[in-house]
């Protein structure tokens, strides 16, 4: 469904047919999302960094907002990760676009969910991180995984 024609936003993953990842979307991308039907938005950017109109934009087009502010690797936690799990487990908040400036704090917090709350191994995590927009911060949470086991 959401594949057929994608939206415009920057670095556009989909880590499964449900979900979209992608960097921070404009008004016109949240309009554009919100007619292919996303009904949950997820913002893992903190309010600084955060379009101060977005909340609002996003109520208005019939979206629910959920914000989980990941600044960086600090805030890789398992409080994060289950927040998003709970989130993405619940099939009423489906189809889902989860953004951050550039998707790598979706990969990096979605690798995470994978690992504590999915049962995954720390490669099969990592795969779906990196098609959700992991980059940068692939090595951190390597680190990560390895100071705090699943």
């Amino acid at each position: 469904m959401l594949n057929d024609h994608p939206i415009n936003v920057p670095n556009l993953c989909s880590p499964n047919p449900d979900t979209l990842a992608c960097g921070l979307p404009s008004e016109q991308d949240l309009k554009d999302a919100a007619q292919k039907g996303i009904k949950t938005v997820i913002n893992l950017c903190p309010v600084e960094e955060t379009p101060p109109s977005e909340p609002e934009a996003v109520a208005q087009l019939g979206m629910t907002y959920i914000n989980i502010p990941i600044r960086g690797p600090q805030d890789l936690t398992r409080d994060a990760a289950k927040q998003l799990a709970e989130i993405m487990d619940d099939c009423s908040n489906h189809p889902v676009l989860i953004h951050c400036r550039s998707a790598n704090r979706v990969g990096a917090l979605i690798t995470l969910k994978e690992y504590w709350h999915e049962g995954k191994s720390q490669e099969e995590a990592l795969a779906v991180g990196r098609r959700s927009g992991l980059t940068m911060l692939e090595q951190g949470v390597i680190e990560i995984m390895r100071q705090q086991p699943a």
